[in-house]
C-alpha cells in the first residue's frame, strides 16, 4: 500500500503557478517574496578591498594607499589583469619571504632546544591540510577543520571560502588569498603548488581551505599528488559539497525511492572554454537519476537543450541556487525549458548550483502544486 502526503504548497503562489512556470525568492527572508535585491558578496570578490585588508600582512608597506577610496591603479576595475595579477604578486613577494624565514628559522630553533647535543639537522617538513569549508553557512563547518584552521600557520584560501569561515581563522595565522574567478586567476595552478610546497617545506602547518569538499570539483586531487610527490605530507579533511548543504537546505532529497535511484554531479565547465559541457549530455540524460550541476550557468542552455534531445523530459523539474546556504542566498525553480530563460531573467551569477530531476518537485518550496508533486512524495 502506497503512503501518499501532500507537501505544503507555497502560499500565494504567482499568477502563472498552474503552469508550472518559474518564479525566485529568498529562503532566507520571506518565503512568498518573488523576487529581492542583490546583497553583498559573502565571498571573496577579485580586487575587492576585503581581501586586501583580509591579507594586509602581505602589503605593510602600501596600506595607506590601499584601503583609500578608491582604490590607486593597478587596482582599479578595468585595467589588464594579467598587470594586476603581476602586481600583486610583486607586493607580496617580500612578506612572503620574510615569513618564509622567519618559520625557517623557527623550525631550527625548535629542533636545536630538542636535540641537547646542538645536532642541527635538516627541519624535516610540515604538513599540508586540504581542508574542505562547505557551500558558504560556517555552522555547516566541521569540528575536524575548525581545529585545522585555529592552528595553521598560514592559510592559502578560494574565492568560495566564505567570509564567515575566515572570521575563524586563529589570531597568528597569515592568510593568502589565491582564488580563481572567470577571467581571473590570482594565481595559477602551478603557482599555488609551489607556495604550499615552499611552505611545507620550511615546517609550516599550511591550511589549503576550499570551499565545498575539497575533492569535488576543487582541484584538490591534483595538489594532493603534487606534494605526495615531492615527499610532503597530505590530510584531506572533507567538507560538506554545495550539492549535499544545497539540497538540504531546499528540502530536496538527491536519490528517492521510486524517484531518483541514483545522482550524478557534472562540471558545467568545457574544459576548452566552449558551450558544451564535456560532451555528457547522452548519459545524463536519465529520468530516474539527479542531475547536479556545478559552474553551469553559462553551459546550461547547451547541456538542457542536450539533455532534452536525449529523451529527457523537458518538463523535468528543476532549480538554480546562487550562494546557496547564505544569507544571501536565491532560487529560481524552472521545468528544464524554461531554466536558463529563467535564470537570466532573475540575473543569478557565480556561484550558482543547479538541480534536475524529479526529485526536485519534493522540495516544500516547489511552486507547483499538482498531482504530480503529490504522487512523487509517495512512499511504496
Amino acid at each position: 500500500m502506497a503512503a501518499v502526503y501532500k507537501l505544503p504548497s507555497l502560499s500565494p503562489l504567482p499568477p502563472s503557478s498552474s503552469d508550472c512556470t518559474s518564479y525566485y525568492h529568498s529562503v532566507r527572508t520571506n518565503p512568498n517574496t518573488l523576487c529581492c535585491l542583490r546583497a553583498a558578496s559573502p565571498f571573496t570578490e577579485k580586487h575587492s578591498l576585503q581581501q586586501y585588508r583580509r591579507d594586509n600582512w602581505l602589503y605593510k608597506e602600501h596600506l595607506p594607499t590601499f584601503f583609500s577610496s578608491p582604490p590607486p591603479p593597478p587596482f582599479r576595475e578595468g585595467d589588464d589583469e594579467d598587470s594586476i595579477r603581476q602586481n600583486d604578486i610583486a607586493l607580496q613577494l617580500p612578506e612572503l619571504k620574510k615569513l618564509l624565514q622567519f618559520l625557517r628559522e623557527k623550525r631550527l630553533l625548535t629542533q636545536q632546544h630538542s636535540s641537547p647535543d646542538g645536532d642541527s639537522q635538516k627541519p624535516c617538513c610540515g604538513s599540508v591540510f586540504l581542508v574542505g569549508t562547505g557551500p558558504g553557512d560556517p555552522d555547516l563547518l566541521t569540528i575536524k577543520a575548525l581545529r585545522a584552521i585555529q592552528k595553521a600557520d598560514l592559510l592559502l584560501y578560494d574565492r568560495l571560502v566564505s567570509n564567515d569561515v575566515l572570521d575563524l581563522v586563529g589570531p597568528d595565522a597569515r592568510l593568502l588569498y589565491v582564488g580563481k574567478t572567470a577571467g581571473y586567476h590570482s594565481r595559477t595552478q602551478e603557482e599555488i603548488h609551489e607556495l604550499l610546497l615552499s611552505f611545507a617545506e620550511v615546517g609550516a602547518t599550511v591550511v589549503r581551505l576550499k570551499g565545498g569538499d575539497p575533492l569535488v570539483f576543487g582541484r584538490g586531487g591534483e595538489e594532493m599528488d603534487f606534494l605526495q610527490q615531492q615527499g610532503i605530507h597530505v590530510k584531506v579533511i572533507p567538507g560538506i559539497t554545495a550539492a549535499s548543504g544545497i539540497a538540504a537546505e531546499l528540502g530536496i532529497p538527491l536519490t528517492h525511492r521510486g524517484v531518483a535511484n541514483s545522482v550524478r554531479f557534472l562540471t558545467g565547465h568545457s574544459r576548452k572554454g566552449g558551450t558544451d559541457p564535456l560532451f555528457v549530455a547522452e548519459n545524463a540524460a536519465d529520468p530516474d537519476s539527479t542531475l547536479v550541476v556545478y559552474m553551469g550557468l553559462a553551459t546550461l542552455p547547451s547541456l538542457a537543450t542536450k539533455l532534452i534531445h536525449h529523451g529527457l523530459p523537458e518538463d523535468t523539474p528543476a532549480a538554480a541556487v546562487e550562494r546557496g546556504t547564505t544569507p544571501q542566498q536565491r532560487i529560481v525553480f524552472a521545468e528544464l525549458k524554461d531554466l536558463a530563460d529563467k535564470i537570466s531573467e532573475a540575473d543569478l551569477i557565480s556561484p550558482s548550483l543547479i538541480i534536475i530531476g524529479k526529485v526536485v518537485a519534493l522540495s516544500p518550496l516547489w511552486p507547483c502544486s499538482s498531482d504530480e508533486s503529490v504522487a512523487l512524495a509517495g512512499v511504496i
